[in-house]
């Protein structure tokens, strides 16, 4: 032994203590429909080891896949095995292949560890299709001559594939792996099975370090039935390195097996029990693939939408029911609950008989109770009469509830009243308003937003159709006596509408009493704000500081320029600078008294 390996060897000893001496085999992975599987692979040694041959070993080795044309692949899942602690980063055709999950085992009679990797190779194996598939880079022979003392010195990988193809029955096809190891006996229990038919049922085997010339009380049983494949796998000697898918008797210390446990498994069954038993010879099972006729639906739902309405208790529900990796149709009629914080609130069921892969779409109107806490959890559980309990039995009992959380319950937001708003006629019915104070005034919550329209449609909608909006509160313009402005108030979910009303009414003008009748453009005549155009029936008479009236006007005619045109002086001139006196009869019914004042005129 040279000073490497020697290191090596001591290495191994420091490490053995963490190793696992085994894993357990156990459910990894279930396929439910047209399926069936195939084993490929091949061994590393040169001979069976324990015969006195050559302690040697390969490193790369191949084996060819050879599926019908119309086989489509489904999954592809690489192992390999040997001798030592492991090589977990190999080729596969020259592509780099790293191991996704490891396994070990600890032989207890002489302490040597042994490994096995997995590695999922579907997107692979899928592009290259029929062929052959060199595994290489798995180079044990660091560790070989450990091993060839007691004859455990192997290598080898093995591809597990499994297919799918229209012809073939409805199957349930279950692969388990692990590392388990005898002598003297191993006891596995498959479970997650559910047998309607057991028809052309199988039971594959990826085992290691089977010895063709050992076979001291080595059987296989399935449910305490003992098992053989004559004439490659007599039923005392199981695990002899034989590949049962090509007819192999020099798959040296590795097996690729396959039986035919029709009649073994009952009908109704959900578990089976595998026993291997080995008075001498140690052997390692890597993985187990059972296909047995299964034909059960698996309900399955999902919420496509939730829709909850303002100040309502209902919940509109739209939903989809699946009939996925399964065997069998689901039937119509199948019980669907649904359930708000955990209490059951509504019900429905399905309305066809849905297929294998096939789904039906539902909706339901839904009331939650007054003391629901929002938010609140959804649950839609199909399959379910309301106490968890369903009418059908089913491949997978555990996947029949969908979420949705945070369901609120949508509450309209609260709103101040506001008041109506008055302004003075500025001529024909117009007026300005400012309401911009109304956009914190009228919401409660100051999170809520505010807006304004002119229009019931328009507030409702949500959409300004050239009506009133912030910022354009301010000076805004009423063309009516009485207009109404619309109030939005909006939070995250709901809104609300108040209205309040615009009022135009006459005020009392605004008299502007200096007149500079001297043609620069400026108080050429007596004016006034808020007279013309309102007052319509108006009438202003002009008075000299005598009482005697030199002009008289109404809404018609302009406005005094400072000529008279009543008295002495009448058409031939200019009135003198001074004082003069206006009446102003408004006459208008809420302004009964004339407006009376004086008028200082220059020229």
């Amino acid at each position: 032994m040279n000073q490497k390996r020697q290191l090596n060897f001591i290495l191994w000893m420091l490490l053995l203590s963490c190793t696992a001496y085994s894993q357990d085999i156990e459910l990894f992975k279930q396929y439910n429909g047209r399926y069936d599987f195939v084993f490929i692979g091949n061994t590393l040694n040169k001979a069976e080891n324990g015969t006195g041959a050559p302690c040697e070993i390969n490193t790369s080795s191949s084996a060819t896949l050879a599926l019908n044309p119309t086989d489509q692949i489904e999954s592809a899942y690489l192992y390999w095995a040997g001798s030592g602690l492991g090589d977990f980063q190999i080729k596969l055709n020259t592509i780099d292949v790293v191991a996704d999950r490891t396994f070990s085992v600890v032989q207890q009679t002489s302490g040597l560890p042994f490994f096995s990797a997995f590695a999922d190779i579907t997107n692979q194996v899928k592009q290259t299709g029929n062929g052959t598939y060199t595994v290489s880079e798995l180079d044990l022979n660091n560790v070989i001559d450990f091993y060839c003392f007691n004859g455990t010195n192997f290598g080898g990988w093995a591809i597990v594939l499994v297919y799918k193809n229209d012809q073939l029955p409805l199957n349930q096809l279950t692969i388990y792996d692990g590392l388990q190891y005898v002598p003297n006996e191993i006891n596995i229990v498959l479970n997650s099975l559910n047998v309607i038919d057991n028809q052309d049922a199988r039971i594959g085997f990826v085992a290691w370090e089977g010895d063709q010339f050992i076979s001291v009380n080595e059987t296989l049983r399935v449910n305490g039935n003992p098992l053989s494949n004559p004439p490659l796998n007599p039923v005392n000697n199981a695990f002899n390195g034989t590949n049962s898918f090509t007819g192999s008797n020099t798959l040296y210390n590795m097996d690729l097996d396959v039986y035919n446990i029709q009649n073994n498994i009952k009908v109704g069954d959900t578990s089976a029990q595998i026993q291997l038993t080995s008075g001498q010879d140690f052997v390692m099972i890597n993985t187990i693939v059972t296909k047995l006729n299964s034909q059960l639906p698996d309900a399955n739902i999902i919420i496509n939408s939730v829709k909850t309405t303002c100040d309502s208790k209902e919940v509109a529900i739209a939903y989809t029911v699946f009939n996925s990796n399964c065997t069998n149709s689901l039937p119509a009629d199948t019980p669907i609950s649904f359930y708000a914080n955990g209490n059951r609130v509504g019900s429905s069921k399905t309305n066809t008989i849905i297929p294998i892969d096939g789904s039906e779409q539902g909706s339901v109107l839904i009331k939650v109770p007054d003391n629901t806490v929002s938010p609140f959890t959804l649950e839609l559980s199909v399959d379910d009469l309301g106490n968890r309990i369903g009418i059908i039995t089913e491949l997978n009992e555990n996947n029949n509830s969908a979420f949705a959380n945070n369901i609120f319950l949508k509450n309209s937001p609260k709103i101040n009243t506001v008041a109506n708003l008055t302004a003075c006629n500025e001529g024909f019915g117009m007026a300005t308003f400012d309401f911009s104070n109304y956009q914190e005034s009228a919401k409660v919550a100051s999170s809520d937003t505010v807006s304004f329209y002119s229009s019931l449609k328009e507030a409702t909608l949500g959409v300004d159709q050239g009506g009133i909006t912030v910022p354009s509160t301010t000076g805004f313009q009423a063309k009516n006596p009485i207009t109404t402005i619309y109030i939005r108030v909006q939070n995250d979910f709901c809104f609300t509408i108040t209205s309040f009303q615009l009022l135009v009414k006459n005020c009392l003008p605004k008299i502007y009493n200096f007149v500079s009748a001297n043609n620069d453009g400026i108080n050429e005549s007596f004016s006034s704000q808020g007279l013309k155009n309102i007052f319509t029936n108006y009438k202003t008479s002009i008075y000299n500081r005598w009482g005697v009236m030199l002009w008289e006007g109404n809404n018609a005619t302009a406005d005094w320029n400072g000529y008279a045109s009543k008295g002495l002086t009448w058409g031939t001139s200019k009135c003198p600078d001074g004082t003069y006196f206006y009446v102003i009869e408004l006459n208008d019914k809420e302004f009964p008294e004339p407006l009376t004042g004086f008028i200082y005129l220059t020229n």
